[in-house]
């Protein structure tokens, strides 16, 4: 691996504020993010990239490379879920992997939104249409995670309510601000996307330091407790996304030769996701256990995402 792009990454300030985060946790510390300040920065994160990303996407020709783009990504939400299920149903209850299964195979905003700035430290810009495609992948794996639950079930007094489950995976508010924002961003005019360019662009990397900072102090409160749960679960969520991430960062070439549309892929392969899933599955499966997979995905899948994961999958589109 390239050891300067490593220790660049590491050395980021937006990732040494989430490490920041984790230290305040265990030398306890009452540092903390006020609930409706941590809520404000990650609606304007999903807002900003959300616009930008249909700025951009207005500058796009709509061409077959794109749709295929789109079918690659939904493959990719499917996919995960099913192979991670039965990965996970060696150890766990069927709930258990069902949800973690389902957290895998959908995506993380904030690693995304991480994942652009990386890209913007190499002097490169993301294509609109990944904006769409990451909010195309919110929903197929929580209804895939669902399906096997159902399937492999044998308690049949605990149901799923399917349309309810359609219902929150469309309607969930942080696809729904992606995608407004993203049209939005897609009708404004140049001359009127300036008008707002200050909040969009400069103060961007600010909020997301802070937000990280956020994210840390939450993933330090639930790696205590997490570590009761043996070494099965913690070994998955280093593994599995490092192995997803890699694996379809090779597999995008297929669809595409852009570098910054393969690492994108990689990173959207490798994440889990901490809010649209858990909030699924407290509403439709309440039998999984949220002290399981959202510190999966938050506090241990998430760091290693952002340290190691970044230049590994941007190393592996620049040589495969």
């Amino acid at each position: 691996m390239n050891l300067n792009l490593l220790i660049e990454n590491l050395t980021n300030p937006a990732l040494l504020f989430f490490v920041l985060g984790i230290i305040a946790v265990y030398l306890k510390s009452d540092l903390e993010i006020p609930p409706n300040s941590s809520k404000f920065i990650s609606l304007y994160l999903l807002f900003s990239i959300g616009f930008k990303g249909g700025q951009e996407l207005s500058h796009e020709v709509f061409t077959s490379e794109i749709i295929w783009s789109m079918l690659f990504g939904i493959f990719i939400s499917s996919t995960i879920p099913i192979y991670t299920f039965f990965i996970l149903k060696r150890k766990l209850s069927v709930f258990d992997s069902g949800a973690i299964a389902a957290a895998y195979g959908s995506v993380s905003a904030v690693t995304f939104v991480t994942a652009v700035s990386f890209l913007e430290s190499q002097q490169l810009a993301l294509h609109g249409h990944m904006v769409a495609i990451m909010a195309l992948m919110e929903s197929p794996a929580i209804i895939i995670g669902l399906v096997l639950i159902s399937f492999f079930n044998k308690d049949k007094t605990t149901t799923i309510e399917k349309s309810t489950v359609l219902k929150h995976s469309l309607t969930n508010g942080s696809v729904l601000l992606i995608l407004g924002s993203l049209v939005i961003g897609f009708l404004a005019s140049e001359k009127q996307a300036q008008g707002i360019e200050p909040f969009t662009n400069d103060l961007f990397k600010g909020f997301l330091a802070i937000f990280l900072l956020d994210m840390g102090i939450t993933s330090g409160r639930k790696l205590k407790s997490f570590f009761s749960f043996g070494w099965f679960p913690f070994l998955f969520a280093i593994l599995i996304p490092l192995f997803n991430g890699c694996l379809f960062a090779v597999l995008s070439s297929l669809v595409t030769t852009d570098i910054t549309n393969r690492f994108i892929f990689a990173v959207l392969a490798a994440s889990a996701s901490y809010i649209a899933v858990p909030a699924a599955m407290k509403i439709t499966v309440p039998k999984a256990n949220p002290g399981l997979f959202l510190p999966m995905a938050l506090a241990v899948t998430f760091p290693i995402n952002i340290t190691i994961g970044l230049p590994l999958y941007f190393l592996i589109v620049q040589n495969f």
